[in-house]
């Protein structure tokens, strides 16, 4: 059976076919998910979701490009992570991706905003035990430095949690390894220009690794072009036991049981 770590299933592409997905993802034998929060005006809906069918879990979290909507409070923060079935805090982090053409011209250094609103998911996510689900792009060096300065090293105190949607160099992944997070990866996996990146998935231990779909977002090939879905992650699967030389299934126990370990241990059902 697979898992999917990562997904936003309320989203108004996906959320009218639930039932359908449903279905497909029991044909594809993917039988859990993780429902993936972006602002808190859209929580509700992500948490019905898991309090409506027993194998779907939330995370409560803001997305970092996400402005004007609700800011979070650490507080507010560590209250949603604690309801029942929510198990991670996020999606959260940085982004400085295309900083002319999606931020308005803005600077890095004018982004003290999303670095701060960083440090509260962090801060939540520890005081709440719950693991970050961690969202960098173009942003690697600050994701880790804050990391670092806000006591995540992997030790009994730390949240812990996954960099999602990975996409960085092999130097980030050891780095993130080495405070120790898990990484996930998604359809990119299975893109034709992204060696590097399967590169990455042969080098990171099978007992630190997730699958995701990040759906309804890239979809893998050979479904690339379509809406994506859950029932799509053991394309993900299939490209990383293809670049380890191993069979899928190998691929698809190791990463449950990392999901299980992340975000299921402790928590009531």
């Amino acid at each position: 059976m697979f898992v999917d770590s990562h997904c936003h299933l309320n989203d108004p592409l996906l959320r009218p076919q639930l039932a359908d997905i449903r279905a497909a993802m029991q044909a594809a034998q993917v039988d859990r998910a993780l429902c993936i929060c972006t602002t808190l005006e859209e929580f509700p809906e992500v948490h019905e979701l898991a309090l409506t069918h027993d194998n779907f879990w939330a995370s409560v979290g803001v997305h970092p490009e996400t402005e004007d909507m609700a800011e979070p409070a650490v507080d507010e923060l560590i209250r949603l992570a604690r309801l029942p079935r929510v198990v991670a805090v996020g999606e959260t982090g940085l982004d400085y991706y295309q900083m002319d053409e999606r931020k308005g011209g803005r600077t890095v250094a004018q982004m003290d905003w999303q670095r701060e609103r960083f440090r509260n998911h962090i801060r939540a996510a520890r005081a709440a035990q719950r693991p970050l689900v961690i969202h960098t792009r173009s942003a690697s060096a600050d994701t880790l430095a804050i990391l670092r300065d806000e006591g995540e090293d992997g030790g009994p105190a730390s949240a812990g949690g996954v960099f999602h949607c990975f996409t960085e160099t092999l130097e980030v992944a050891r780095a993130a390894l080495e405070l120790g997070y898990y990484i996930s990866f998604s359809g990119i996996l299975t893109f034709k220009k992204a060696q590097e990146l399967r590169e990455v998935a042969a080098f990171v231990p099978l007992d630190r690794m997730l699958i995701e779909t990040d759906s309804p977002y890239l979809a893998p090939v050979p479904m690339r072009g379509k809406v994506n879905n859950p029932s799509y992650v053991p394309y993900v699967a299939q490209q990383i036991a293809q670049v380890r030389g191993v069979e899928v299934g190998l691929i698809a126990e190791a990463t449950s049981r990392n999901f299980e370990r992340l975000f299921l241990a402790g928590q009531a059902a």
